[in-house]
């Protein structure tokens, strides 16, 4: 792996670790796009991001139907969009590491709920954008190129790595 990848890496490792919520975009029955928040389980990212979900919900139906999805995720160091793959399992270890209580409120019967899943999505690519200059930055230089003293906000840094 070269520098810059492993560059492209660390920031989304760490747009991932700052995240509490991510966006899943799926395709319904009809060919729209459908997209609804989850709670990010992992705080490290190697390609692969899991959720917990319950089964005969819309999202896995819809998954069922067409494996592609997106998922976004904004934290306060960045934005990241991952186009990939996701499969809906029951692996009761998975379950296990990833319960929290957080998770417990989302599943009427708890830790032993028959209809908890698991969601992998496997990242195809990720493209992502940084933010270095933090919001006073960010409006700082928004208002510069505003007022013409540059030609666009300089803000942070952007890339796409394929997985």
């Amino acid at each position: 792996m070269t520098d810059t990848q492993a560059d492209h890496r660390a920031a989304i490792s760490d747009i991932v670790h700052g995240a509490r919520t991510a966006l899943l975009t799926t395709v319904s029955d009809d060919g729209n796009l459908h997209a609804r928040p989850l709670a990010v389980q992992d705080k490290a990212f190697n390609g692969t991001l899991r959720f917990l979900v319950q089964d005969g919900s819309e999202k896995v139906e819809d998954i069922v139907r067409n494996p592609h999805v997106n998922v976004a995720i904004e934290s306060q160091g960045g934005y990241l969009s991952i186009a990939g793959t996701a499969t809906v399992t029951r692996d009761d270890s998975v379950i296990d590491e990833l319960w929290s209580p957080f998770a417990e409120a989302w599943f009427p019967e708890g830790r032993q709920d028959p209809t908890i899943r698991l969601l992998t999505v496997e990242g195809d690519s990720v493209e992502y954008w940084t933010q270095d200059t933090g919001p006073v930055g960010s409006l700082v230089q928004t208002l510069k190129a505003a007022l013409g003293k540059q030609s666009q906000p300089d803000t942070g840094h952007h890339g796409t790595v394929e997985l």
